[in-house]
Order: C-alpha cells, then sequence, then structure tokens
C-alpha cells in the first residue's frame, strides 16, 4: 500500500463527529480530532446495529491523538476513545490544554458518570496525557529508520486555542517525503479575542472543512451593528432576547461585544434624569418608556459551563489578540462588566426562566445550549417560545435535525417545535445573524488554499453539508484551473472514496 493514506471516522457527510486517521505507514499512524455526532447525523449510524459513540475502528496503530481545538464535535468522543484502550497522549494547543479538561469533565458527566470520584480519576489521566504544544514549534512524533514524522500547530482563529495541523512525513530509505494539513475550523477574520489564520506555507494533502463553503459573512463592524438593531427592536416588544450559545468562542465573544456596545452607549445616557432602577431597566408595567437604556439592560449568562469557559478566557489574555488586550490595558473589563450577571445553580436559573416569562422584563439572555439539543436554553424556549413579546436571536450555526435548526426554519413561519417531548408554538420573534459564525465563509475557506505558496495536490473537503461542499469545489477547481494547475478532490466516501474529479 502506498502511504499515507487517511480514513475519515466522522464529519465526512455532515458538519459533527470529527474525527481522521492518518495512516503514516502500516504500524504508525495518528488521530485527529474524536468527536461527537449531534443532529441528523447522530441518527445515521455507518450500518447496521452501529453506534455512533463506540469507537468502531482498530487503535493498535495510533500512536498520539491531536486535538485541533475543544468544541465537543471535535473531542466530545474522547471518554470513548480512552475507554476502548487508547494509551497515547492527547497533543493540543497550550490554550486548549487549560480549556479542554473542563470540557471533558461536562462530557463525562453526560456521557458517562456524575460520581464525583470517578469524574476526578477521569480527568487526572486527561491532564497526564496531555502534551501542551506552543504554535509554530515543530514536534517530532516518531522516527525510524522507516519514518520521521514531524507536528506543528497553527492559530486558526476559530476560538481560543484552536489550530490548523501541519504533519511533515519523511520517508528517508524511498526519499519521499510529504506535508498533510488538517484545517479543523477555521474562523472568521477580525473576531474579537483572535489573530485571523494565515495560509500554510504548502501543503501536498489538505483536509479542509467545509461549513459556510457556499455563502460570505458580514464584516464585523455591519454584524455588530445588526446585533444592536436586532436587539433594540427586540426590545420593543418589552421582552427577553434569548441568545442560544455554545459555551466557548461564541458566548465570549458576544459578551465582548455586547460590553463595547454598553460603552458606546454610555455618553447618550449620561446627561438624562435619573429614574428608579425599575424604570430605567424598562420593567413592564412600571413605565410607558419603550427605549432601551443600553447602560441599565440587564444581560444574563445563564449556563455554569460558558462562565467555567469564560474564566479561563481571562486566565489566557496573552493569547488575546492586540485589541482585545489594549482594551483590558484601558480599564475596560470585557468578560466582567458592570451589568453582565452570572446564573450560578439550578434553582436560581428556574426562578430567573419564571421571573422573565411572567413579567417579561426587558433583558438579554445568553443561555447554554448552542443548538437548543440541551443546556439551560431549553427551559427558556419552553417557557418564552410561545410569548410574541419575547425575540430568540441565532448568531451560530444550527445544524439539521436539532431543535435550534427547526426554531429557525419554521419559527418565522409560525410553526411549531418538540422540546423535551413536548410541542411548542411559536409566537416568539426568530431572527438570525450569519455574521457572528466562528468558521471562516466561502472566501476564508478559499483564501486558506490560494495563499499558499504551494497549493496541494489532493483536497478532501470534509465538515459540510453537501450543498455548501459543491459550491466550495466548483470555486476551488476554478481557482485551479484558471491557475493551470492540477488537484484532486474528494469530497464523499460511500463504500469508497468518491472524487468531485481531477483538475487541470
Amino acid at each position: 500500500m502506498h502511504y499515507p493514506t487517511i480514513e475519515h471516522h466522522g464529519a465526512k457527510d455532515g458538519v459533527t463527529g470529527s474525527c481522521h486517521q492518518l495512516r503514516m505507514d502500516a504500524s504508525v499512524s495518528v488521530l485527529v480530532d474524536c468527536g461527537l455526532f449531534q443532529g441528523n447525523d447522530a441518527s445515521l449510524p455507518e450500518g447496521p446495529g452501529a453506534d455512533r459513540l463506540a469507537i468502531e475502528f482498530p487503535l493498535d496503530t495510533i500512536k498520539a491523538l491531536i486535538a485541533t481545538h475543544v468544541h465537543i464535535d471535535h473531542v466530545g468522543r474522547i471518554p470513548y476513545l480512552l475507554a476502548a484502550g487508547f494509551e497515547g497522549p492527547i497533543l493540543c494547543s497550550e490554550p486548549s490544554a487549560k480549556l479542554l479538561p473542563i470540557v471533558l469533565e461536562d462530557a463525562f458527566k453526560l456521557g458517562i458518570s456524575r460520581d464525583q470520584t470517578q469524574i476526578e480519576r477521569y480527568i487526572a489521566q486527561i491532564e497526564k496525557r496531555i502534551i501542551a504544544l506552543p504554535y509554530q514549534n515543530w514536534f517530532t512524533l516518531f522516527d525510524s529508520e522507516e519514518l520521521i514524522a514531524r507536528v506543528r500547530l497553527q492559530r486558526a482563529g476559530h476560538i481560543l486555542g484552536s489550530a490548523y495541523v501541519e504533519i511533515d512525513l519523511n520517508y528517508p530509505q524511498q526519499n519521499q517525503s510529504k506535508r498533510v494539513v488538517f484545517s479543523g475550523d477555521l474562523g472568521a477574520p477580525h473576531a474579537p479575542f483572535l489573530a485571523p489564520p494565515q495560509a500554510p506555507e504548502r501543503a501536498d494533502i489538505l483536509v479542509l472543512e467545509s461549513t459556510y463553503g457556499d455563502r460570505l459573512h458580514e464584516d464585523r463592524q455591519s454584524r455588530r451593528q445588526r446585533l444592536e438593531a436586532v436587539i433594540e427592536q427586540a426590545l420593543q416588544d418589552q421582552g427577553t432576547v434569548l441568545i442560544p450559545a455554545f459555551s466557548i468562542g461564541r458566548t465570549q465573544e458576544l459578551l465582548y461585544e455586547l460590553e463595547e456596545i454598553i460603552q458606546s452607549k454610555q455618553s447618550l445616557v449620561a446627561d438624562q434624569p435619573a429614574l428608579p432602577s425599575g424604570k430605567r431597566a424598562g420593567v413592564r408595567g412600571e413605565t410607558t418608556h419603550t427605549e432601551p437604556n443600553w447602560p441599565e439592560l440587564p444581560i444574563i449568562l445563564d449556563s455554569p459551563l460558558a462562565s467555567r469557559f469564560t474564566d479561563a478566557y481571562r486566565t489566557l489574555k496573552p493569547y488575546w489578540n492586540q485589541e482585545a488586550r489594549e482594551r483590558v490595558q484601558s480599564g475596560r473589563r470585557p468578560l466582567a462588566f458592570e451589568q453582565l450577571i452570572t446564573i450560578d445553580s439550578h434553582g436560581d436559573h428556574l426562578r430567573i426562566v419564571k421571573h422573565l416569562a411572567q413579567t417579561a422584563r426587558p433583558a438579554i439572555v445568553i443561555a447554554g445550549g448552542g443548538m437548543c439539543s440541551g443546556g439551560r436554553v431549553v427551559n427558556y424556549l419552553k417557557a418564552l417560545l410561545g410569548d410574541k413579546r419575547h425575540n430568540v436571536l441565532f448568531v451560530g450555526y444550527q445544524a439539521k435535525g436539532t431543535p435550534g435548526h427547526a426554531i429557525q426554519t419554521y419559527g418565522p413561519k409560525g410553526g411549531y417545535v418538540d422540546l423535551d417531548g413536548e410541542r411548542i408554538s411559536i409566537r416568539a420573534g426568530i431572527t438570525s445573524i450569519g455574521g457572528y459564525s466562528a468558521h471562516a465563509d466561502q472566501k476564508g475557506l478559499v483564501e486558506f488554499v490560494t495563499g499558499m505558496q504551494e497549493w496541494p495536490t489532493e483536497i478532501r473537503v470534509v465538515h459540510g453539508e453537501e450543498g455548501a461542499k459543491k459550491v466550495l469545489i466548483s470555486l476551488l477547481r476554478e481557482w485551479y484551473r484558471r491557475n493551470k494547475l492540477s488537484v484532486d478532490i474528494i469530497d464523499r466516501w460511500d463504500g469508497g472514496e468518491k472524487r468531485a474529479g481531477r483538475f487541470g
């Protein structure tokens, strides 16, 4: 067999469950990511009786796991990987090394056990396995007479700690070498906290995500203006703006943007006469004042996991981009501003849901459960979706088959969604702002390829819906044709690799 080869154990026909095995030779391989399947992906087993949580591929040649970042669809199956007998190290960036134990503790609690002794033993085992790699430095994975393999992580700009993976393979006896690049999830430009990804120098084989391969995002200024306008319009309804958010990455970016909006509003209300606090906040029934007073507007973060990640983000300031560090140096607190209220206990969570449902007090709630399939956001949705005074604002990708996708699709048509076995009619306002995606858009994905000095001769398009893949592949094909270069593009695996065509 000719090496290297790649087997895709997830994210090959959808956007979740990322898991890719790079076979360097007959006895040595590495795994890049090992994530959970979500939405429709979770209900499509690969064969009769298959379990999408189970690790159904042999582990005997896998020497290490490389985690591109700590989102659950990239690392959520690590508990099952360890249970299946994997004994190798877990390589990740230095920020991810601090965040990964938090993610895996939550995954262990949800999927395996809440016994504290078991959890502590498990996390201690995880921490012993982690090898934190500095960005831009080569690390030797394997060194023998037949094979020398090195890995380097580069900033991917997706969430704090995210990386794309460069793997250099040298076969001394054959006088051959290959560079394989796994994009992981690439970030959009101008994201809060993060520097944008830079294209690698070269790649022979590229495994490329395609989540937004068929669309373009708004620029940062436009999306912030839309966020502000959407919230102000929603607050005219004298209700709550509910934002389902992923615990890591999106939540912190939203807080950063909301703090910026509040800061810009301070001067607008500084000369207004003081009102009782309830009226300043626009409590229903106490005032006819309808203009939202941002500096007094409560912003509620109701997700213990998101709160832990937010605390971790604060400790990782050296990895923030220059703009974010300068904001802190000027005395501002983008992740701990005055209007921010954190809800920790389950009892407080239930009380705030009841209070907002009964009073329709204007507030912004960021609740854990980005695709609305679990987490505290579900209780808010059950309480608020049936009331037209409230609004739900989506700022992240909603995978097909998730309640979030159903609400986003059918809510504007007056439809319904099933939550916890209960059918909920949707009367609340439903809005989406695509510009807040943490993924690169079509332009960013293409530039990741065309920005290389030496373009790949093989591209494997993964982590995308079929339509997004097709559009991206067509565009890449045109770029290669225009530059009179050849490329082999592989986009589907139906009992064997199906190529989108060799172009050039």
